[in-house]
């Protein structure tokens, strides 16, 4: 080769190698909205169609969807959800893995949630519902078919599902965050009429979820206010947990918090009310093969009772002088521990059991004798003295 030709050659590959990366970016580019495209069909055919969407923009690299709404009649019946939806949010971002879109499970690196409401159910026996058109196993597919079969039909034809299955879709979730939105959460447990608790200005991150499977450890943390009717309370909430097997290792603090709205859960219906309280309460919580280990500390303050005998299992009287001569303010510790898997382990009357006792102790009174005494003293105070000795476990 000639000493030009060689000189030409060598002008020449600058030109073809920025030509081959423009190609190649191209190339990616095309690829990714691509791949993006198809998890956009994934999202609708997941959802289902009574799921409302206002708008649904692709980017560059990732789904916007802007207002979203998941009914919850869709799924569940007229009346059978304590609240209208399921889930409504302003904005949610996903960001997937482009790797994965073509594969038998979706990656998404993040999933973000802003302005959202969202509601979850704990049933009677205990068991907690979130979201269950997409967590629950069948329930996406069969909450479709009820509704409108036809129209099911015609969107599997629409939008082809390789990662969505008869079980609901299957996706890793390698972050959810839920920023300044409202959580109602209704616990059937305590009544038959759900009693809502409110969370506001919630903040949610969680790290690593697989559906619909829910295996694997999840780090988790929440805050927000707990609405009251005398005042507003702060909530945080941080730790381990995995959804599948129930194992968790959770530190929670309640500060400020209006003790009325929690009463139903320390005061039984035969007991005195709360008419006024604060509570301030701090509590790390391990479950490990169902096994639950729970030590905590909790403080009344400010605390207004109703007339009436008793107060979480303790005399009435002996409550009020305690706040006399404490400051208006008492303070107790206590341990919830139970087997979670046993049907006939209720973790509201754990509760209410073990902060009962630890009421005790914090006014210096020996359980055991407290309650065998009231209960040979015969009428009102022999049923106070049979309560006590039933929650300390004995027949």
């Amino acid at each position: 080769m000639s000493e030009p030709e060689r000189a030409s050659s060598s002008r020449r590959w600058p030109k073809v190698l920025g030509i081959s990366l423009a190609l190649s970016l191209i190339v990616v580019v095309i690829a990714f909205q691509v791949a993006v495209r198809v998890l956009k069909r994934e999202i609708v055919a997941a959802l289902g169609p009574d799921a409302g969407i206002r708008e649904l923009n692709v980017g560059l690299t990732h789904v916007e969807i802007i207002g979203i709404r998941l009914p919850a009649s869709s799924a569940n019946g007229k009346g059978a959800w304590p609240a209208d939806d399921f889930l409504r949010a302003e904005r949610l971002v996903i960001t997937p893995s482009l790797s994965s879109l073509f594969g038998e499970r979706i990656v998404l690196k993040n999933l973000r949630v802003e302005g959202a409401y969202l509601s979850i159910l704990r049933e009677r026996g205990g068991r907690l519902r979130l979201i269950p058109t997409l967590t629950e196993n069948a329930a996406p597919a069969k909450a479709v078919r009820r509704s409108d079969p036809a129209r099911f039909s015609a969107l599997r034809r629409a939008y082809p599902m390789p990662c969505v299955t008869a079980v609901g879709p299957r996706i890793d979730i390698e972050r959810v965050e839920i920023m300044g939105s409202r959580l109602d959460f209704f616990d059937a447990s305590i009544r038959k009429t759900p009693l809502r608790i409110t969370l506001e200005n919630l903040d949610f991150s969680l790290d690593h979820l697989r559906l619909p499977e829910l295996t694997g450890e999840s780090r988790m943390k929440l805050a927000g206010v707990l609405k009251g009717r005398a005042q507003d309370g702060k909530v945080r909430i941080e730790g381990e947990i995995e959804f599948a097997s129930k194992d968790s290792d959770l530190h929670a603090r309640f500060q400020g918090v209006d003790l009325t709205v929690l009463q139903a859960y320390l005061v039984k219906t035969n007991e005195v009310s709360i008419q006024r309280g604060i509570l301030d309460m701090e509590v790390r919580s391990v479950v490990k093969k169902g096994q639950l280990h729970g030590p905590g500390t909790l403080a009344l303050s400010h605390l207004r009772l109703g007339s009436g005998n008793a107060f979480m299992g303790v005399p009435r009287n002996l409550v009020i002088a305690a706040l006399k001569g404490g400051k208006d303010r008492i303070d107790i510790k206590f341990t919830l521990s139970g087997n979670i898997d046993n049907p006939g382990f209720s973790m509201n009357e754990s509760i209410a059991r073990e902060i009962g006792v630890g009421l005790m102790n914090a006014l210096g009174l020996n359980v055991e004798n407290l309650a065998r005494n009231l209960g040979n003293a015969g009428g009102d105070i022999g049923k106070l003295g049979d309560s006590l000795g039933k929650m300390l476990g004995r027949q």
